[in-house]
């Protein structure tokens, strides 16, 4: 679990739009940045007392957090960080993606309309141009979020609603980036987004398809270390 010392005192620092926002969001960084370690408890009493809030919020956001695979919850054990993958889930879900992750982009360029373009280019605009905080951990973890929102819009234009619940359901981004907490992925994504909205500025479904396929193997290589 993480460093108590290295928690205690943030209710000094926590000025959330809503005490659960603001909880979610402070557990969320941790589980992201590794700073909670995977398969770690999650004690709810200690969380209230170094966030300053009761147990009630924890346990609100604890819950939001389950939904999205990264805490899970034991009858009479209670919560705890996830799991990392492991070699067998992270090559099985890589095989998967390669098959249909290239054809959502092509159909995503079949679908495009002014409008969708346009949402697409200001996720990717911020994702490497939007507020950056100064703390690395938060930076890092706010990046892993957008990732997954942008990928999620590819997959909403291309319309196919079984893809996009498969792969929503396994949080595929999020755990891709609690596998390896460095810059060198953000950068590297950053480009390969470039190269995806070429190809949907284009209107070219079989670059949008490559283009895909090249950014779901160098996601896929750049992990690979993790696992060494």
């Amino acid at each position: 679990m993480a460093h108590a010392t290295e928690r205690a005192g943030r209710s000094n620092t926590l000025r959330p739009s809503s005490v659960v926002d603001g909880v979610y969001d402070s557990i969320y960084h941790q589980l992201m940045s590794l700073e909670i370690a995977p398969g770690s408890r999650i004690p709810i009493d200690v969380f209230a007392r170094e966030l300053g809030v009761s147990q009630t919020p924890i346990r609100e956001a604890l819950s939001r957090l389950e939904r999205e695979g990264l805490v899970r919850k034991e009858h009479l054990i209670g919560y705890s960080a996830a799991p990392q993958w492991t070699r067998k889930q992270f090559e099985d879900l890589y095989a998967f993606r390669l098959l249909v992750e290239p054809e959502v982009a092509r159909l995503a360029a079949l679908n495009m309309t002014p409008e969708a373009l346009q949402q697409l280019e200001n996720s990717a605009a911020d994702m490497g141009h939007g507020e950056t905080p100064v703390d690395r951990n938060t930076r890092y973890s706010r990046f892993a979020r957008a990732d997954a929102q942008f990928h999620d819009a590819i997959m909403k234009i291309a319309g196919n609603d079984v893809i996009r619940s498969t792969l929503s359901n396994q949080h595929v981004h999020l755990h891709i980036f609690r596998l390896m907490f460095h810059t060198r992925v953000t950068q590297e994504a950053l480009e390969e987004h470039e190269n995806l909205l070429a190809a949907f500025r284009a209107g070219d479904p079989q670059r949008a398809f490559d283009a895909m396929r090249v950014h779901v193997e160098r996601s896929r290589d750049r992990l690979l270390s993790a696992f060494e």
